[in-house]
């Protein structure tokens, strides 16, 4: 097996022209690529791929010089311009480096190319996910990954960037990362782009001396000892890239995918496995078949990717499970820590008590805490909670509160939950406080408590929230806030703390394990008490995984504007949208309800199409434009203004392609594929 390095490098750089002949101590910056190159082990060649330009003449005279191999090949298609080089270099694998990284540590990229080598992957970084330094950046991957890659990669930023289509395809490609094993090392900024990262190199040269390819070891050393030399990152990572998928987003066509695989794995799960999935909502009932992926790979930050290799901008976001974004590097870091510790144990860990430590300093209702794995385990110990204290048993609903019998028997969902129980619960519509005092009155002194979302599609009422928990207080009841989805999301401390009334007890989940199966019962003192007595045990309770990633996730929230971007991201997406239903003449058809961080389609009926044919048709047009969602803009802290971009670019052609269907009479036999049908409606 033969393993060529391959370095791309051009003269053109907006921001530092002619950066890679920049002299960095006795030779450019080139020749340091060059020489750590050389010294990677399992490294049979090195070639410099450069453009065909003449403004690239300088990079093969040099090569010429140093006796470097050179290759040259498209300017703007460096993707081919790989392939190129990797078949004139007679390549079995490629280890892709770039000339602006002149601190490579030969010893790093000699592990991500044996991870290829040695048959475990199909393609290998140590820039997937960023875990090291900015300027160690190294990609190996098979030559006939970059081939296959060559022939079907389509897009601007693939082409353009070598690699996201082999990153993408992980169904095809088998992929492993090299992560660093010291943590935070992932905003140091060894890379060159600026004057300003050129100075920063320099003085690291002048230092180190030239004499053999310095390890990254060594480069932090040098950064204890002479702290001057760092400065605060200044730069995105990766910037060029963000700047091709933005440009990328300014128009949104309907793509041409395939879902061969999707529908395979389908008729083969569900054989299996009911529906084929753990979750309704993550079914196949919920999306528009032939346009949306069932199955999905990977996700990273607000995209996620399915098993035929296509991309989406991710609107679900896990069911609002993952706040933060996918493979946030502080959440992952903490997991990857307690892993080497440990998963499950034989007693209770100190993961627990500081866990509970902050949710009773974020969460205004939160004096004591147990944990769980999900909304529906934490709901429904609330509400054993409620009945224990009171002694009573029945329950108001208000929203969504899980599968669990208590509150699936009052829905259209109710199979296999027994008379007596389904009786026992009495929904009621939001802000409707006579609705309550009716079921109050009519069943006096029998109610324990009542449970709610404390907001969803609409806002509260002046008053309600405060109104109803003297209401029930009045009767002898307890309040119960489901904030499974607004915790955490909301505000810090959640809907309680956005609207200033203050539940006796509180559910909370999803975004706060960022992906991690957890979820939390919090309230009063007195009643969480109940605890002691009230059997809620679970062999998973405190798995340490879950609370670490936990941990992290609210130190984050503690710690940078998570909640205040959520905000900004969704009104931001909202506003868009609004601007074009209103620009089509479709804003009485279609509405945005809800909060910015957490917004619900809401469709009216039509002369031409019922609500669930227009929620079809505009699902089916943004999967075929590359954004999943169910109905809503679940966003993160990681949707950036690419992401934003791309969605609304999406939006604009999906409504173009839903107005056009309306101005031509009944949508139903135009469409692609059956309506929709809903699970059942709750809010």
């Amino acid at each position: 097996m033969r393993s060529v390095a391959i370095i791309q490098a051009r003269m053109g750089s907006t921001r530092l022209p002619g950066k890679v002949l920049a002299p960095l101590g006795r030779m450019p910056v080139l020749g340091w690529v060059v020489r750590a190159a050389q010294a990677i082990p399992g490294v049979d060649a090195v070639v410099v791929a450069t453009g065909s330009s003449a403004e690239n003449d300088p990079i093969a005279a040099w090569c010429a010089s140093a006796r470097v191999a050179a290759m040259r090949g498209p300017d703007e298609d460096v993707l081919a311009r790989y392939a190129l080089a990797a078949r004139e270099a007679r390549a079995d694998i490629v280890l892709r480096l770039t000339a602006d990284c002149p601190l490579l540590d030969p010893a790093v990229c000699g592990q991500v190319l044996h991870l290829v080598a040695s048959g475990c992957a199909d393609y290998a970084s140590n820039v997937d996910p960023a875990t090291w330094p900015d300027g160690l950046d190294c990609e190996a991957f098979t030559a006939d990954a970059l081939f296959a890659a060559d022939r079907l990669a389509g897009g601007a930023p693939e082409r353009e960037h070598v690699t996201p289509f082999m990153r993408a395809d992980r169904a095809r490609l088998r992929n492993a990362p090299l992560v660093c094993p010291l943590p935070g090392l992932a905003a140091e900024r060894w890379t060159l782009d600026t004057p300003g990262d050129m100075e920063f190199l320099q003085g690291i040269a002048s230092r180190l001396g030239a004499a053999a390819p310095p390890s990254f070891v060594e480069v932090l050393a040098l950064l204890r000892a002479c702290p001057e030399l760092r400065r605060p990152p200044s730069e995105v990572r990766n910037a060029g890239f963000a700047r091709s998928v933005a440009l990328a987003a300014a128009t949104v066509p309907a793509g041409q995918r395939s879902f061969d695989r999707s529908r395979a794995l389908l008729e083969s799960a569900e054989r299996l496995i009911p529906l084929g999935s753990q979750t309704f909502s993550k079914s196949r009932v919920q999306y528009p078949p032939g346009a949306a992926p069932l199955f999905l790979t990977h996700g990273s930050g607000g995209r996620v990717w399915d098993v035929d290799g296509n991309e989406y901008v991710d609107l679900v976001n896990g069911l609002l499970a993952v706040g933060l974004g996918y493979r946030d590097p502080d959440v992952d870091a903490a997991i990857r820590r307690q892993l080497a510790d440990g998963i499950s144990f034989s007693l209770s860990t100190e993961l627990e008590q500081r866990l509970a430590a902050a949710i009773v300093r974020l969460v205004p209702c939160a004096e004591q805490v147990r944990f769980a794995k999900n909304g529906t385990d934490a709901t429904s110990a609330a509400v054993r909670i409620a009945r224990a204290a009171t002694g009573r048993d029945r329950v108001i609903t208000c929203g969504y509160h899980g599968w669990q019998d208590w509150f699936i028997g009052a829905t259209t969902r109710s199979k296999g939950v027994p008379a007596a129980v389904r009786a026992l619960t009495h929904p009621v519509p939001y802000n409707d406080l006579r609705a309550v005092e009716d079921l109050l009155a009519k069943h006096r002194g029998e109610f324990a408590a009542m449970v709610m979302e404390p907001a969803n599609i609409v806002p509260p009422a002046p008053g309600y929230l405060g109104s109803l928990k003297e209401l029930l207080h009045a009767h002898g009841a307890f309040l119960v806030f489901d904030e499974v989805i607004t915790g955490f999301r909301f505000a810090k401390g959640g809907a309680q703390e956005l609207f200033g009334v203050v539940p006796d007890l509180a559910s909370l989940g999803k975004a706060m394990g960022n992906g991690m199966p957890i979820s939390a019962v919090v309230g009063r003192a007195d009643l969480m008490r109940q605890m002691e007595e009230v059997f809620f045990s679970a062999t998973f309770g405190g798995e340490a995984l879950s609370l670490a990633a936990a941990l992290a996730v609210l130190a984050k929230i503690e710690r940078e504007p998570v909640v205040e971007r959520l905000w900004a991201s969704g009104a931001r997406l909202r506003a868009g949208v609004d601007g074009l239903l209103a620009a089509r003449g479709l804003d009485g058809l279609v509405k945005l309800n809800g909060f910015d961080p957490w917004v619900l389609l809401s469709i009216e009926p039509h002369a031409h199409a019922t609500p669930f044919e227009t929620k079809t048709i505009l699902l089916y047009e943004l999967a075929a434009r590359g954004v999943l969602t169910v109905g809503s803009h679940n966003v993160s802290y990681a949707h950036d203004e690419a992401d934003l971009a791309h969605a609304l670019g999406a939006w604009a052609g999906a409504l173009d392609v839903l107005a056009t269907m309306l101005r031509h009479g009944p949508v139903r036999p135009q469409m692609k594929v059956p309506p929709l049908e809903p699970v059942f409606r709750v809010r």
